[in-house]
Parts: structure tokens; sequence; C-alpha cells
């Protein structure tokens, strides 16, 4: 069984998880709050995170995080990758 037939995501309108607007709007704030609160429940999170973390220009909500929060993700374990020698993902 592929991971996205048991994601939370798959009963909810795919629109929730692409906000649309500026990220100071309140109503995109409250959306991506909503599409935040179905992945904290999801049996995937990890995975679809994992697989958000290896796609360089994902957007929307995944694995719980936003594209902002992706990107500083992925620059921390860049730079912990050089300090330890290894190649960042």
């Amino acid at each position: 069984m592929d991971w996205r037939e048991r994601s939370s995501c798959r009963f909810e309108d795919p629109d929730l998880f692409f906000p649309v607007g500026s990220l100071n709007s309140s109503a995109t704030l409250l959306q991506i709050a909503e599409a935040k609160a179905v992945c904290r429940h999801c049996p995937v999170l990890g995975k679809c995170l994992e697989v958000a973390l290896e796609a360089d220009r994902l957007e929307g909500v995944w694995g719980g995080t936003t594209e902002s929060e992706r990107r500083i993700m992925r620059r921390t374990l860049a730079l912990e990758a050089a300090r330890s020698g290894k190649t960042a993902r």
C-alpha cells in the first residue's frame, strides 16, 4: 500500500493544503493552521515530510510544514551535512 493511501489528507479538499494569498493575511494563516491540524493526526506525517524535503520546489503544506519552513529545514540539514562531511539531500 502506498503511503498516500494512509494519509489523513486524502479525505480533505486538496485546496486546503495550497493556500493562495499573502502569508501575512489572516485568511491564509488560518488556512495553513487548518491544514497543519489535519497533518498533526496523520499516520504518515514523517513520510510526507521526507518526500517534501527531498523535492526542492514542493509548494503547499506537506508533512505539517509550509514551503518556507521546509526551506529552513533543508538549509539546516545541508549545514549539518557540511559540518560532518556528508552530502546533503
